[in-house]
């Protein structure tokens, strides 16, 4: 399985949410409350990170500083070898740095991470880290002309999905079954362009951070209004890469993927359905001998009881083309497998203090014996329970 990225689209999210985080902030009632929230690192809620603390860095001028520690606990069922039914870790341990006015600008952050998802295997934080995108997951150099077209420059967010990469960024602690084909960071460089209501960014990167250069992305957004907003986003490589990692799975990595999302914020709720199709084309040289691709929907949803107290619940269903006999690859539990999940998160935050537990399942249809849970990888079911508690300063 593919362990990458996900995000709203940048020019999507920073639009889509501001009211939500200008109303958290509000709420949370900081010393600080006379400053804007920062754009980075973004945030759907319902999560909300206090003001920056400022400082005067010299010839860099003023800069914001912000962070998140937080630590987690897991229980599964049907854990397959090299799992376990329960573990502890720690969830993030982050600081982030930025500077966002002038010219140049700029964003770094810095520390340890974990992207638990569903259905697939619990690494270590160390793992992690060590695995994937190492203790600087994201730093890039912004130059902002104007306030309505920026180009960046480093170690990017993707533009593909609905969810971002990091725990306390989403509204549930793991991320999904449609986030699972995605990737999450890029190397590259990415130029933004908003007028009223639409909004565009368009990104050349490494894809699934293979440090080979040959994907295309691009993002697309139209606020309706102060309440709606669409998406349509694209990527794909348009070469071949022959290198894998784990965080280059090799036919993802040669994929083409395409998002349509849609986004409602008002009052206490915030409702955010997608649609996701990819498509891996043949390729002997990969292994790939027939085109095989993924179709899936989901719905993400967040509702504030109060100013600390909230529920969110996601629903997704994912299914992948072929069989085991015609060449098709597995994107999945085996080629033509499918999978649903559902998962509930309830969240409690008073100032920058947090904590929030999630119950998930997942069910795997026409799986490949072998290929999903449990020591022989033979149990179509999965259900887990976690708790996540720390502080957002």
């Amino acid at each position: 399985m593919a362990m990458p990225i996900r995000t709203l689209p940048y020019c999507t999210k920073r639009r889509t949410l501001r009211s939500a985080l200008l109303t958290g902030l509000l709420l949370l009632g900081t010393s600080h409350a006379h400053a804007a929230p920062l754009p980075m690192p973004a945030m759907t809620g319902p999560l909300v990170s206090p003001s920056p603390f400022l400082f005067n860095a010299g010839p860099f001028g003023e800069l914001d500083i912000t962070g998140v520690m937080s630590g987690m606990g897991v229980w599964q069922d049907h854990p397959v070898t090299g799992d376990r039914s329960t573990r502890a870790d720690i969830s993030n341990g982050q600081i982030f740095i930025q500077k966002t006015h002038g010219l140049i600008q700029f964003f770094l952050q810095a520390g340890a991470y974990n992207m638990p998802a569903l259905g697939t295997s619990f690494l270590s934080t160390g793992n992690t880290v060590n695995d994937y995108y190492g203790a600087l997951p994201q730093a890039y150099l912004k130059i902002a002309p104007s306030d309505t077209f920026s180009v960046l420059i480093g170690k990017l967010p993707t533009l593909i999905g609905a969810e971002y990469t990091f725990t306390f960024e989403n509204m549930n602690i793991e991320r999904g079954l449609l986030w699972n084909q995605e990737n999450a960071v890029a190397h590259g460089i990415q130029a933004n362009y908003s007028a009223g209501p639409l909004s565009a960014s368009l990104q050349w990167s490494d894809g699934f951070y293979s440090k080979r250069y040959n994907w295309i992305s691009g993002a697309l957004s139209y606020a309706i209004n102060s309440a709606n907003t669409v998406s349509v986003v694209a990527m794909g490589n348009m070469g071949h890469t022959n290198y894998s990692s784990p965080a280059t799975p090799i036919y993802q990595n040669n994929s083409t993927m395409y998002n349509l999302i849609y986004t409602y914020v008002s009052g206490p709720w915030m409702v955010q359905p997608y649609l996701q199709y990819t498509y891996v084309p043949t390729n002997p040289v990969i292994g790939v001998g027939r085109g095989t691709a993924t179709k899936g929907a989901a719905v993400l949803a967040s509702y504030s009881f109060s100013p600390r107290v909230s529920l969110a619940a996601r629903a997704e269903y994912i299914a992948s083309t072929g069989n085991a006999y015609d060449g098709a690859v597995n994107l999945l539990y085996g080629p033509g497998s499918k999978a649903w999940s559902f998962t509930i998160t309830p969240t409690y935050q008073d100032q920058g203090f947090f904590v929030r537990a999630e119950l998930s399942l997942v069910q795997a249809i026409r799986y490949t014996a072998g290929a999903v849970w449990g020591p022989q990888g033979n149990n179509p079911t999965q259900a887990r329970a976690l708790l996540e508690a720390g502080f957002l300063f």
